[in-house]
């Protein structure tokens, strides 16, 4: 690579060498468990009937979802290469390194320790705790307690040992798929194609008439026939929210630098992970549009609370509050697992903070790295437990950041095929150049979707970006001295 900014692969496999000693302890199950656990999370409960309200046809909601497995599946062969390449514990900040050089490689370091992975941790928490609440309420701050009481058991978890957090992991994955799969098929065997959400909505006066029936109404008139720019619009739109539903398969490059036989496996991993997944939301929207239709779903804002009121009577907020916390406490300690990771990584290419790479060969994990990481997310917990729309606030400024950087991963796949043709790939993505230009400009079009979401809130979020220019410097300075 040409340019002051680049690193030498030969030089940060040294400095790797002599900095930390990673074991390669994770195997195809427990990575798989790993993905699953972050990408299963509390989306396939809120995002189903804003994907409705831009279909205008049950053909095209289901469309959307297979669409959106097909977008995850293609990027999972892209990262399976890259992974299987470059395999290390950095993930998506070693392959930017190798390919845009050490500055973009650490801004991209800095926006997901300070604001990406930790802001989700946070927001998952919340979510966690909110549901906590309705089965023990602790107050007026009981979902923040919750919260904070979460990542502080995770994060105390993860720091007892790998092994510890992995047979945790395996235990809510699996509990979480099972009781989904429980509650799309008792969906699918009970519901009545939405005749009974139909006649509750009458029974009701339209009480669910509002901004998503609003909505519906106007997807429904595109089965009547919209011109093609507004359909294409109005399934894009969709699209954005199916793939928020799928977000996080990209936390596999995390896992990396632990996988036995990466060259052989990462594959597997990422295909193994995303046929679960896939087949997953699949199944629980076919039971959706079985209870409600397709109408119904557009209609209705609480699919889980419906769906669970519908299986389990007066007992439904009980049930998914233990369904919603299982799957939040999977996606909240996979997150933790995986985001302590590139701290590794930046503490071994940037001297002056060569502490925060230090690995606990025992514990296999990076023992300072995940207390900073759950110090952090702390604090982003008692910024939103004294914000009214913190957490919403977050989310929005985050979005363009994560996106941005998504897309310039996609592109890095190309960039080393050229710069770096002699390196050993295990893998190699097919139809080349097709498929990492397909992932780089669905990531482009999700960057600007959620910047015209965000508004002035991804300023923030690109201002917050923007302060982790020193660390360029410093690493420059420390390199120099």
């Amino acid at each position: 690579m040409s340019g002051g900014n680049a690193v030498p692969a030969s030089a940060t496999a040294s400095r790797q060498a002599e900095t930390v000693q990673v074991k390669k302890g994770l195997s195809v199950g427990d990575a798989v468990a790993i993905l699953v656990g972050v990408v299963v999370g509390i989306g396939i409960f809120g995002f189903p009937p804003l994907v409705a309200m831009n279909a205008p046809s049950a053909a095209a909601y289901m469309g959307l979802w297979v669409a959106g497995g097909l977008v995850m599946l293609v990027g999972a062969l892209c990262y399976a290469e890259l992974g299987s390449s470059y395999p290390d514990a950095g993930g998506e900040y070693a392959f930017l390194g190798r390919a845009w050089g050490a500055d973009i490689a650490l801004l991209f370091a800095w926006a997901r320790c300070s604001i990406i992975q930790t802001g989700a941790i946070a927001a998952v928490a919340f979510i966690f705790g909110d549901y906590a609440q309705v089965l023990l309420p602790l107050g007026e701050h009981g979902p923040a307690i919750y919260a904070a009481a979460v990542v502080a058991a995770l994060t105390v978890l993860n720091v007892l040992g790998s092994m510890e957090s992995r047979r945790v992991q395996w235990v809510l994955t699996v509990v979480s798929v099972l009781a989904l799969v429980a509650m799309a098929i008792g969906g699918l065997v009970l519901g009545d194609g939405g005749m009974g959400a139909a006649a509750a909505s009458s029974a009701a006066g339209g009480a669910a008439v509002g901004d998503g029936a609003a909505a519906g109404s106007g997807a429904a008139a595109g089965e009547a026939g919209l011109p093609l720019g507004e359909l294409a619009g109005m399934l894009g739109m969709g699209m954005v929210f199916v793939l928020l539903t799928y977000g996080g398969w990209n936390e596999a490059a995390y896992l990396s630098g632990e996988i036995r036989e990466v060259g052989r496996n990462m594959l597997r991993v990422l295909l193994y992970g995303t046929a679960i997944i896939v087949a997953l939301y699949v199944l629980v929207n076919l039971a959706y549009l079985q209870v409600f239709g397709l109408e119904g779903l557009r209609n209705t804002h609480a699919v889980g609370a419906d769906m669970s009121r519908l299986l389990a009577g007066p007992w439904a907020a009980v049930l998914l509050s233990v369904l919603v916390c299982c799957t939040a406490l999977g996606t909240v300690n996979a997150c933790i697992f995986t985001g302590g990771r590139v701290y590794v990584s930046l503490g071994r290419d940037v001297p002056a903070l060569k502490s925060l790479g230090a690995w606990s060969e025992e514990r296999e994990t990076p023992v300072r790295a995940l207390w900073l990481q759950g110090a952090i997310t702390l604090a982003l917990v008692a910024f939103g437990a004294w914000t009214e729309n913190g957490l919403q606030a977050m989310v929005a400024y985050t979005s363009p950041v994560f996106w941005l950087f998504m897309c310039l991963t996609g592109l890095a796949l190309i960039r080393l095929r050229q710069r770096d043709a002699h390196h050993p790939r295990p893998f190699r993505v097919p139809l080349y150049p097709v498929m990492p230009l397909i992932l780089a400009l669905v990531c482009l079009g999700l960057f600007w979707s959620s910047v015209n979401y965000a508004g002035s809130g991804s300023l923030l979020g690109l201002l917050v970006l923007g302060l982790g220019a020193p660390l360029c410097w410093l690493r420059r300075r420390s390199r120099a001295a």
